[in-house]
């Protein structure tokens, strides 16, 4: 390979790492994504560096953890001061592209559920608005006809597709496109005009909107266009091609719908699973019982078993409609003569608890369902298909793509490259360190969550901020994480080696950037 590569990165939003055909799922159909890995090597032991939407997708921009890099919990901007990565290739002569979900500013008009405390302060943070535009993701700049002019380079990007939200009412550059495509389009959006059917799924909604008019086939096309127009220039591009599904609402589009049945899938993890459940645990299953609902929609939740199949045909109806819109790209992509020459990564922001203890959609317990997600690895120079079991880190993507091209990452990126590990033997990451910060407080906690982790192949160990119960998971014998051993007698030594670990990686979340300039 003479020519820089390129990079063709897909990402989708809330997919666990399990529920794909190559890494061992029996029911869901994945022949492209599979089709992947085939080409390159597989990783097993992926995890995110927080496992919600925003922050982690910062952590994958810009190699730093959400306490570095200041998207620290869904809602927030990401600081437009901030360098990624892709800042980095477009320096260097790359073309860089995002098509689809960017979803590094707020794109929904909704508050949030508690703003303020009320209380009258003349100065109300501790940092100066720093005058830039955050609303670029706002649902108001696409009310107009015609296509909103967006203002690049976003964050490196030089090219914008732009989608915001999930489900089948997606906003930005797609929903100028669909007025202006579908026919009746307010009639397709119409609650009224939802195709009947019998789940009782919360969220779920089948939609009217044929598949050809589906955000993920708009994506698809956008990305084809992409390609088509690259395959006659010199400089390499990097692609970041980003679906909303098969995060909820439960809504795939035409024939994906019922392509699978709830009886087709058991819970694996149900309720009872977990020998003695944590708080937010038991807060969620006396919620359930009291049918007290959700915060947010997007809060996780307690549910039946027959609402948790349902949730879990519905998902892979999803994923195998996104498959299908990948294999269309991956056509284009050999059609257009640069497949040779093109680099292609496959991922997900975060999972899903998935009917895992028998809850739905994520939260700030760590659990493997919502924390390990697929990533696949294929560069064309590759000649045998791997899979590895090095631990690996969404900040260390960012670091590896530069090392991958020969450029030098800037201060302050915590990444590690794990391109040594692509042969599938050698190790990477000895533990992996895990954040989540939450917007309001739920799940029983009186203040906003605020949950550290550490993982290795032996233990996980969580700590809540004041809180005086935290979690201890012996992997080796329970890889499940179903007995929690942060009381038990026989493991305070362990315990206490874990925290002392913890505690490095914490005092390790200082910013190393900028350097001093001159001496004090």
């Amino acid at each position: 390979m003479s020519k820089r590569p390129n990079f063709l990165f897909f990402i989708t939003d809330q997919q666990r790492a399990d529920w794909l055909g190559c890494y061992g799922h029996p029911i869901v159909q994945t022949p492209n994504m599979d089709a992947i890995a085939v080409k390159g090597t597989r990783f097993e032991n992926f995890h995110v560096a927080s496992p919600i939407c925003m922050p982690n997708r910062a952590s994958l921009l810009t190699g730093r953890m959400p306490s570095l890099h200041g998207l620290r919990y869904n809602g927030c901007n990401f600081p437009q001061n901030a360098n990624t990565f892709v800042d980095v290739l477009a320096a260097s002569g790359y073309h860089t592209a995002a098509i689809g979900k960017s979803h590094l500013q707020p794109f929904l008009h909704r508050k949030a559920i508690k703003l303020d405390d009320g209380k009258e302060r003349l100065v109300q943070e501790a940092w100066k608005p720093d005058g830039q535009d955050y609303g670029q993701e706002q649902p108001d700049r696409y009310a107009e006809d015609g296509r909103y002019d967006f203002k690049t380079p976003y964050y490196g990007y030089q090219h914008v597709d732009m989608v915001t939200d999930h489900g089948d009412r997606t906003g930005g550059h797609y929903f100028q496109w669909f007025r202006e495509n579908a026919e009746d389009w307010e009639a397709l959006h119409d609650d009224a005009n939802e195709i009947p059917h019998h789940y009782t799924c919360p969220q779920a909604y089948r939609t009217p909107i044929p598949v050809e008019l589906y955000p993920t086939s708009w994506i698809a096309d956008r990305t084809i266009d992409y390609l088509n127009q690259r395959k006659d220039e010199d400089d390499p591009f990097f692609a970041f091609v980003s679906f909303p599904d098969p995060h909820h609402p439960f809504n795939p589009p035409g024939k994906y719908w019922d392509m699978y049945s709830p009886d087709q899938f058991e819970l694996a993890l149900p309720p009872g699973a977990h020998k003695n459940p944590t708080p937010p645990m038991q807060w969620l299953e006396e919620n359930y019982r009291a049918n007290g609902g959700q915060l947010t929609p997007a809060t996780a939740m307690r549910c039946s078993e027959q609402q948790l199949k349902e949730a879990m045909a519905l998902t892979a109806g999803m994923i195998t409609c996104v498959d299908d819109a990948i294999g269309r790209v991956l056509a284009a992509l050999e059609e257009s003569g640069q497949a040779d020459n093109t680099i292609i990564c496959f991922n997900s922001d975060h999972g899903d608890y998935l009917g895992d203890f028998g809850l739905l959609l994520k939260a700030v317990m760590p659990f493997r369902s919502i924390t390990r997600v697929p990533f696949i690895w294929a560069d064309p120079t590759q000649e045998t298909a791997q899979t590895t079991d090095a631990m690996a880190s969404t900040i260390d993507l960012s670091v590896s793509i530069l090392d991958r091209v020969g450029l030098t990452p800037y201060r302050g990126m915590q990444g590690q490259s794990f391109l040594k590990s692509l042969d599938g033997e050698t190790p990477h990451r000895s533990e992996l360190f895990i954040e989540y910060n939450d917007g309001p407080a739920r799940l029983g906690f009186d203040t906003p969550a605020r949950m550290r982790a550490l993982r290795d192949e032996d233990w996980r160990i969580t700590l809540y901020g004041g809180q005086d119960w935290g979690e201890l998971y012996d992997l080796r014998n329970d890889p499940n994480e179903t007995h929690n051993l942060w009381d038990s007698e026989a493991h305070q030594d362990i315990r206490a080696e874990l925290l002392l670990r913890l505690n490095h990686h914490l005092i390790a979340q200082m910013d190393e950037s900028p350097i001093a300039e001159r001496m004090a």
